[in-house]
């Protein structure tokens, strides 16, 4: 509780310095983030997640599981009139559940296994000019014309190079009101 007191208090001068230095409320926000930004690590079952909504919002994969869709309903409208045989309803049925199936599980473990990165511990920087990430074996620094777009799903930040690329952020990675001070800077500086 005490802890708590002299943090906010603490906060509150830091604000009343910008306040009456003149500095808007986003040059506070980096400050604010760029000093209390911590370690974190991936858990795998978020990643897995975040990997799925990766692969689904990618506008190839929309267009192919509608296409496998409509002609799963295709063929079993065509099969209940008795239009094609049970073995091609049967054979639509197992490509329907197939896809699903690889976009839904494999994919993501798949990726997951191979990547090296989802098992070590991380720390992010948010800054005016880039974005940094570190670990104990170095750091790695990216200006925030180099990303493309960003995207937020429930436990992430994705960060998108180009369609294919990208770095995940959790959101576990910040605290308290760090998640929405993050996202402003996220959408203040990466511009679609």
């Amino acid at each position: 509780m005490i802890g708590n007191i002299s943090t906010n208090v603490y906060y509150c001068c830091i604000i009343l310095y910008f306040v009456t230095s003149g500095f808007y409320p986003l040059s506070f926000i980096w400050y604010l983030y760029s000093m209390t930004s911590q370690f974190f690590t991936y858990n795998k079952g978020k990643v897995i997640q975040a990997l799925r909504y990766h692969f689904i919002t990618r506008r190839e994969i929309k267009i192919m599981m509608i296409v496998v869709n409509l002609f799963a309903i295709v063929s079993a409208a065509l099969f209940f009139l008795k239009k094609i045989s049970p073995l091609a309803f049967l054979l639509s049925s197992v490509l329907w559940f197939t896809l699903m199936i690889a976009f839904w599980y494999l994919l993501p473990m798949i990726i997951y296994k191979k990547s090296g990165t989802f098992k070590d511990t991380f720390k992010a920087t948010l800054g005016n000019e880039d974005f940094i990430i570190e670990n104990g074996r170095g750091s790695r620094k990216w200006p925030w014309g180099q990303f493309s777009t960003t995207m937020e799903s429930p436990h992430f930040f994705h960060l998108y190079f180009d369609t294919r690329s990208f770095f995940i952020v959790p959101k576990d990675a910040f605290t308290g009101d760090e998640v929405h001070a993050a996202r402003k800077i996220l959408t203040a500086k990466i511009h679609k």
